[in-house]
């Protein structure tokens, strides 16, 4: 270890320093940059991903067909009409009354067209109890949610006229409709209670409003101006409604955290006695360099989404290094000029029942030691081994599971279970009619679509697909002659078992089309739909996985190697961080898959993981606990540079950390819990997945297996091979007494006094 006098200071030293000089010109260049990228996102408006970009393979092969060919294909809706009653058949007077009933009552709303009669397509099921009526609803199939209610209405008053039997619709729009009523205000009230959760959680932290109000403040400007660059930059890479929801989450999290960090600093160093601006400087130079640090590693983790060439992945990918970066940015800069300008103002607007204690610990240093973490600490330092073998055997026990970890796009009743009527018609849709509401679609594009060879090809495939056992009938196909286009409808059997309508579309894919469209020359056809786009989304993002986790993990260990000079350091980041994901897998697969304990959190019979979240929640978890690391790791290192030894440079790192690293977890884990309390699965995943990765990484972790790694290596922790001494420098180390005693002249320039 080098003597840290001789340290340069590095750029967040700076950067605090020239805006606590110029307080108003850093506030005022970062509302201006806020305004203008807020301005200039409403003026070039966001651009979203195309259904065409969506995915590659035949999925975006068929969409982009229908794209170029400027075919909107309208939302299709279905009404069941079944006999509750077993002697009721389809041929009875009075099932063909209701029929008629539901085409009249459809057709009089005016907002649909191509209205069929079960009776001319043969959409009767086989034991002659249910029967379809099928139509589309006119204008934009993307719209079809908001002009669907009149035509529910009338669907709902033939019922009333038919009790023997159940009259019900479903369909996109229809499906569209109920998921924003039951779900869209779910959605924003977890959006919105995130901040005043966050606002209590620092009011406690803290005990004054406005330190409280800082950290939201930095975090909530850091997500306007995002959302404003998110506008301009999908002019080139297309954005998307969920890409904006997982910018809010982690711009939140990395927003309130980077200040949490930086304002604890401050406060500690003044109540050491530092002066002021002395105090600001060490929060710079420490808590700042250690946001950069922390800021740069969950931005390379981050831009592992952008390998995954999911279009949907990239978006997020984007999003989420843009708001970090700003966070980032914001932390160092205005941060240290609000700051300035409030001096012993940010202590104003106190909380009498939360009235902090101030205590000074030798050595000139603030306190805010906390009595919990001393205590298991010194437990942990008496015994490394015994923890490390105990905590990490713990780890490893709850990442197990994680091993028969099943992947699946989310089925309707898997989503969502009983909870909705609609879940319950699709259930009954898809009895009746194995795979008639989720059919496979091909695209067929030919130079004639009406040429006799092609006439021949389509006939045959729609035989041969009933012949192989992949479909029961009927199978569809509506001609758009001036395009040359068909679209061929089939459904699968299996139904809403993905495996098994999986089987049935490899049937097609692989035996069927060869054999038949496969003969004609110059012919197109793709096969698309629900379960083609879930099999092309699992193939791509499998192919993924190996490269986004080598980028991931091969730039932090960079980044962490050269940010602390040490390849222990480096490799105990890299390590810590893996057994945390894998623990978060492990509980995700436990409650999700197994059931442990699912009703406590309402996923009774998921019984799969939602197919993205894996490697979506590697990528977050790995940016985000690299907060903590880096957090935690600088303060022990400073510590080890101001002379004390490994083992009391471990123990103040830890104590002295350890109040702000809670109060960022209790944040975060509060934040994601509310995501956890939704009613989509897939979104119950994400929040209990965060949530219990944030918990474990900020206890276990860094309580417990981070200090008895270190304490076991000893001197080692800080080795760094000859061959490797050439690597760029990057630590700006500086102890707290050293940057105390400089001076700064007119430019800003360190002067040792």
């Amino acid at each position: 270890m080098r003597n840290a006098d001789s340290r340069v200071r590095g750029i967040a030293a700076r950067a605090g320093g020239w805006s606590a000089r110029h307080r108003w010109t850093a506030v005022g260049i970062w509302v201006l940059f806020v305004f203008l990228a807020v301005g200039l996102g409403s003026a070039a408006g966001r651009v979203d991903v195309k259904d065409s970009d969506q995915l590659k393979g035949e999925t975006h092969t068929a969409a982009k067909i229908i794209e170029d060919a400027g075919i909107e294909e309208p939302a299709s809706e279905t009404v069941l009409v079944q006999a509750k009653d077993a002697k009721l058949k389809a041929t009875d007077a009075e099932f063909r009354a209701a029929v008629e009933a539901v085409v009249t009552a459809v057709e009089g709303t005016g907002k649909v067209t191509e209205v069929t009669s079960p009776y001319d397509t043969q959409t009767i099921s086989k034991d002659g109890r249910s029967a379809l009526v099928q139509f589309d609803v006119r204008g934009e199939s993307d719209t079809a949610g908001e002009r669907i209610e009149p035509v529910l209405k009338a669907v709902e008053g033939v019922q009333e006229e038919h009790e023997a039997l159940r009259i019900e619709e479903i369909g996109g729009a229809s499906m569209m409709k109920t998921f924003d009523d039951a779900f869209g205000d779910d959605f924003k009230k977890a959006e919105y209670s995130a901040v005043p959760v966050a606002l209590g959680i620092l009011l406690i932290a803290f005990g004054a409003l406005v330190a409280a109000l800082l950290p939201v403040l930095l975090a909530v400007t850091a997500i306007m101006a995002t959302m404003g660059l998110m506008g301009v930059v999908s002019h080139v890479m297309p954005m998307s409604d969920t890409a904006n929801s997982v910018m809010l989450l982690v711009g939140l999290a990395v927003g309130v955290d980077y200040c949490l960090f930086y304002l604890r600093r401050e406060r500690e160093e003044r109540e050491a006695g530092r002066d002021a601006q002395t105090a600001l400087r060490i929060a710079a130079a420490t808590s700042g360099r250690a946001i950069i640090v922390s800021g740069v590693t969950v931005c390379v983790a981050m831009a592992g989404m952008l390998f995954t060439g999911l279009a949907e992945f990239e978006a997020m990918g984007l999003a989420s290094l843009m708001v970090v970066a700003v966070a980032m940015v914001g932390s160092v800069t205005v941060l240290p000029a609000l700051l300035s300008l409030l001096g012993g103002r940010v202590e104003k607007g106190r909380i009498p029942f939360l009235r902090r204690r101030s205590r000074n610990r030798p050595g000139g240093n603030a306190g805010g030691e906390s009595r919990f973490w001393t205590a298991v600490l010194k437990g942990v330092l008496a015994r490394p081994l015994v923890s490390v073998l105990v905590a990490a055997g713990t780890l490893l026990a709850i990442a197990a599971p994680a091993l028969g970890m099943k992947t699946q796009n989310l089925t309707l009743d898997q989503e969502f279970g009983d909870s909705l009527p609609i879940v319950q018609t699709y259930n009954r849709v898809n009895e009746a009619f194995p795979g008639g509401s989720d059919p496979a679609e091909v695209v067929v594009h030919a130079k004639d679509i009406n040429a006799p060879e092609v006439k021949s090809a389509l006939a045959d495939f729609r035989e041969q697909a009933i012949s192989s056992g992949a479909s029961r009938g009927p199978v569809e196909i509506k001609l758009h002659d001036a395009r040359n286009i068909a679209f061929v409808y089939v459904p699968l059997v299996g139904g809403s078992d993905l495996d098994k309508a999986g089987a049935s579309l490899d049937k097609l894919r692989d035996d069927v089309r060869p054999a038949t469209l496969g003969r004609v020359d110059g012919l197109e056809a793709p096969i698309t739909g629900q379960v083609a786009g879930s099999k092309d989304f699992n193939d791509q993002l499998a192919g993924a996985v190996v490269p986004v986790f080598a980028f991931v993990v091969v730039f932090a260990f960079a980044l962490m190697l050269l940010s602390f000079r040490s390849l222990t350091i480096a490799i105990t980041s890299i390590v810590l961080n893996l057994l945390s994901v894998g623990a978060a897998y492990g509980i995700l697969v436990g409650v999700f898959q197994h059931g442990w304990g699912a009703s406590l959190v309402g996923a009774e019979g998921v019984g799969a993981i939602v197919t993205w979240l894996p490697l979506f929640l590697f990528v977050i978890l790995f940016g985000l606990s690299m907060d903590y690391h880096v957090f935690v790791v600088s303060r022990i290192r400073e510590a080890r540079l101001r002379g004390l030894t490994t083992r009391d440079a471990i123990t103040h790192g830890v104590v002295t950390t350890a109040g702000v690293v809670t109060s960022a977890a209790v944040i975060m884990v509060a934040v994601f819990a509310i995501f956890g309390t939704l009613s989509m699965q897939s979104m119950k995943q994400m929040g209990v997945g965060l949530a219990a990765a944030v918990l474990i990484d900020a206890t276990v972790i860094r309580g417990v297996l981070l200090p008895a790694v270190m304490a076991l290596l000893g001197e080692h922790n800080w080795y760094l091979p000859k061959w490797l001494h050439r690597l760029p420098d990057l630590t700006h180390d500086e102890s707290s007494e050293a940057i105390a005693s400089t001076a700064r002249d007119d430019e800003g320039e360190p002067v040792r006094v």
